[in-house]
């Protein structure tokens, strides 16, 4: 019996041999169909191709692409479990051709791949074609249909569009046959919904235009689009009527039945055809980035996980279950997608997380559903208050009590539902208008009640599709931005990253997808909305925006590569600095931008330069060592148990990414002890230390009481600092005629040989002062019985008048001074008593009678010694006749 593996390799290598390029299954996130909540066929990676919108070097395809139908106009969740053959995860395989065959070679292929490859009996096939579609009539009799197991459908189920306009075409199918024993009818049949003929393979010939009018024309590059559902034919070729009856499905639902001890096949069968299926499409979200939330798709995320959960606990789990099955899940499918392998983890770490919290209102919100249908009249619906009041204060969304009580018979009165939702939400808006927001904020709350966050793909992919939900000027919302203006853009997801966490937001360019005319510059990203949704600050350049419009976004590669650079050298800088100075060291505030990093922390003192060499030298050692920088989701409460630290000014909510980096035997942190730096942190990060290339620590400042700055520079940045330090010195050393190495020694040598001759000159000065050389003086005089020596100087500066007055006063033995030096177009004063006659005579005294008339305001000091200053010495002689009225008295 062939495996869904060997099913899925045969048909791969079955293409390869016919040219075809295998290309990987693309993330479960659509990075470029932004009308899509997640990938739900095979096409969707290679729509710009079929659009000529995007060139490949190859013009033939095959795949099998992971699926999920969960959410949005796609949503096959309230069926799992319940039927044969309903999905949340499949995966579909596929053939294409971007302008290369068309169906005289595609139909053969799918005879070929069905009949001979897979071994079908072709007696038990059957076609259909669109009505007009004579071609392809004709093919499917070459290869051997009858006639009268070709259908002509006239309906939509084969004609294929891609929307209201754009390619399309018509699309043939095979039916595989299970019996007369099995209710149904052929396709087209009023019996059609039946289960005796299945759909096992699905040709789009995308021929075709459709325009605004309603009109057609042909394509110039015709393409092949194809479609085989893995799941369904692998039930039909290991003789199988159930999907869950594959082997995969199979040892997934065994693996449930072992962990919970509940025959498999037995009355809890339903239970573990639920958890089966939603253990895959939980563990592939999971390993594309989608994290648990309470919006978009981590909402349907957390929708699927929680139904999954709820079935374990009526299967009579009591501790956590989803995640002891992620090994089995891994030996199944991890050969054929890597990604299940690298990030077993933080699939089973995240599932664990979220049972483990809902299993805390489980028992209780099934209490309250038990109560209440108590009350309740046989088969009344159960009143939408609380069904609402298990959404808001248990998190049971309205699906899972839809479910609940599908197997009671019963149904939830979804009016009253809503119509608590919208009181609610009523609610909420009163209280955002109070909450003293900006006066634009109301439009934000808007924006964010009626289109929901802003999926934020940024962690992954730097480039992205995204449909224009809104448009904001001056604080309104509006519908268009022409040329020239400049305003907000909000989309469904984005790749930039909205500012916030001391991570700058970012810039790059939004793009029409179906043209070149329509373009802007994002200058800035910010978060709005209560942070729920990302504002993109745009400049138009060419063209109109419009909402609804579909945009190609890219981020400024550089310029991310530098945020994330010194975003991350900040967490090494973090931990260093606690290792160097203690645990008292928390951050206090931050910035990544991309031209430096500057970080807060609490410090009572500045760093010296032997803590700064260390920390710098801690912090390059960690880059060299080229660590994975690695993200697991949790909660806050959980992460602070690790020893995480948390960061100054971000919001938490119910999980956290928790952003571990560098190795360190015996550090303590982490779960094996080893971690160096650990913490709660939204923004994004370098793959691998190593990319942060190289930090220099420019210095650290005082910013505010007990808290101290550093400025640091990261990667390309901080190797031109460096380069630009290293001309200087060059420079210095040519100018001082030595070599680089040598200049620190011949700079010191210079101090001292100018410290030596400043304090020659200033002996010099003083000599030459006391000889009265420098300026003039009065002959020292007897003022009321008191010597008095006034002298003005030249040459000589105000700080040189102190020990000048010192000699004059032990000239004098007994009396007072007054000298006044020219500096600058300036006049310095001082004055000196002795220490006989300061208790009768103050030198303060003599300064503040001689300074006003020299142009200045007061002076100070002891009473033996004063100084002051003025505006000019004009009026020396004035000065000089105060101060000798105070001696006078």
């Amino acid at each position: 019996m062939a495996s869904l593996n060997d099913i899925r390799s045969t048909f791969l290598n079955y293409f390869e041999k016919q040219g075809h390029q295998i290309v990987p299954s693309s993330p479960l996130v659509p990075r470029n169909d932004p009308t899509l909540m997640f990938v739900n066929s095979g096409m969707v990676q290679f729509k710009n191709c079929f659009t000529g919108v995007e060139k490949r070097d190859y013009n033939r395809a095959t795949s099998s692409q992971k699926c999920v139908r969960a959410g949005g106009k796609h949503n096959d969740l309230d069926n799992v479990g319940y039927t044969a053959r309903h999905h949340t995860f499949f995966e579909m395989l596929g053939n294409f051709s971007f302008g290369d065959y068309f169906k005289t070679e595609a139909i053969p292929y799918a005879w070929e791949v069905v009949t001979k490859e897979f071994g079908i009996d072709p007696t038990r096939l059957l076609t259909t074609v669109y009505h007009t579609d004579d071609e392809a009539f004709e093919i499917w009799k070459k290869v051997g249909v009858p006639e009268d197991r070709i259908i002509r459908i006239e309906t939509s189920d084969n004609f294929w569009q891609m929307g209201p306009t754009g390619p399309c075409g018509p699309c043939t199918e095979i039916f595989y046959d299970h019996g007369d024993h099995i209710w149904g009818g052929p396709p087209g049949s009023a019996e059609e919904d039946g289960d005796r003929f299945i759909e096992i393979w699905n040709v789009v010939f995308m021929q075709n235009e459709q325009f605004e009018d309603g009109s057609m024309k042909a394509l110039d590059m015709q393409s092949i689009d194809t479609g085989m559902g893995l799941e369904r034919i692998g039930a039909l070729l290991q003789g199988k009527h159930d999907n869950y009856d594959t082997d995969l499905m199979r040892a997934l639902i065994e693996a449930s039945a072992h962990a919970t001890s509940a025959d498999p096949d037995g009355p809890g069968k339903m239970h573990h055809r639920v958890i089966a299926d939603h253990l895959r499409s939980t563990s592939f979200l999971i390993a594309d980035g989608v994290m648990p939330s309470n919006d978009g798709r981590g909402y349907v995320l957390r929708r699927i996980m929680r139904r999954a959960m709820r079935h374990a606990h009526l299967l009579g789990a009591q501790d956590p279950l989803m995640y002891k099955l992620v090994p089995a899940l891994v030996r199944q499918m991890g050969e054929a997608y890597p990604e299940l392998q690298r990030g077993q983890s933080m699939i089973e770490e995240t599932l664990l997380n979220e049972e483990t919290r809902f299993k805390q209102t489980l028992d209780r919100g099934l209490k309250l559903l038990d109560d209440e249908l108590a009350d309740l009249g046989e088969g009344a619906q159960l009143p939408g208050e609380t069904a609402f009041k298990l959404y808001d204060t248990f998190g049971f969304p309205l699906d899972l009590t839809q479910d609940a009580l599908r197997e009671k018979g019963r149904a939830v009165d979804t009016d009253g539902f809503d119509t608590a939702m919208a009181e609610q939400k009523a609610r909420a808006r009163a209280a955002w208008s109070g909450s003293g927001e900006a006066a634009d904020g109301a439009v934000w709350f808007d924006i964010a009640e009626t289109h929901g966050a802003t999926d934020f793909l940024g962690y992954d992919t730097e480039r992205a599709e995204g449909q224009i939900l809104a448009l904001v000027k001056d604080g309104a919302a509006i519908t268009a931005l022409d040329a020239g203006d400049d305003g907000w853009v909000v989309l469904n997801q984005t790749p930039f990253y909205g500012e916030s966490g001391g991570q700058v937001g970012d810039t790059g360019i939004l793009r029409r997808l179906e043209n070149e005319r329509d373009s802007a510059q994002v200058t800035d990203t910010q978060k709005m909305g209560g942070g729920r949704v990302f504002a993109h600050h745009v400049k138009v350049e060419k063209g109109t925006l419009k909402v609804g419009d579909a945009m190609a976004l890219e981020v400024d590669h550089a310029r991310r590569s530098a945020i994330r650079a010194n975003h991350s050298a900040t967490h090494l800088l973090h931990e260093a600095l606690r290792e160097a100075l203690g645990d008292h060291v928390a951050q206090r505030g931050s910035l990544n931008a991309p031209e430096r990093l500057r970080f807060d922390f609490s410090h009572n003192k500045g760093l010296s330069h032997e803590e700064m060499v260390g920390i710098s030298a801690d912090v390059n050692a960690y880059i060299r060592q080229n660590s994975p920088v690695t993200t697991r989701i949790m909660t806050p409460d959980d992460a602070r148990g690790l020893g995480a630290q948390a960061l100054f000014g971000e919001k938490y909510g119910d999980e956290v990414r928790v952003v571990s980096m560098g190795s360190k035997s015996g550090s303590g942190k982490g779960a094996d002890g080893t971690t160096y730096s650990l913490e709660l942190c939204g923004g994004t990060h370098v793959r691998q230390t190593g990319d942060i290339g190289a930090f220099v620590l420019l210095g650290d400042t005082a910013s505010a009481s007990g808290v101290r700055r550093i400025e640091a520079l990261t990667g390309q940045v901080a190797l031109d600092y460096l380069e630009a330090q290293d001309r200087l010195l060059t420079q210095v050393a040519g100018d001082l005629k030595s070599q680089p190495a040598d200049v620190p020694a011949r700079v010191k040598a210079l101090l001292d040989d100018r410290k030596k001759l400043e304090n020659e000159v200033a002996n010099l000065r003083r000599e030459l002062a006391m000889s009265g050389g420098s300026g003039t003086a009065t002959e020292v005089e007897e003022i009321n019985g008191v010597k008095f020596h006034a002298q003005v100087l030249t040459g000589v500066t105000g700080k040189d008048l102190p020990p000048l007055i010192d000699e004059h006063k032990a000239r004098l033995g007994s009396g007072a001074v007054l000298l006044i030096a020219e500096a600058g177009g300036k006049a310095a004063v001082a004055a000196g008593v002795t220490d006989d006659l300061k208790a009768t005579l103050s030198a303060v005294d003599l300064v503040k009678a001689a300074v006003p008339e020299l142009g200045g305001k007061g002076g100070g000091g002891r009473p033996d010694m004063a100084q002051g200053g003025g505006a000019s010495v004009d009026n020396v002689e004035a000065a000089i006749a105060a101060a000798r009225a105070v001696i006078a008295g």
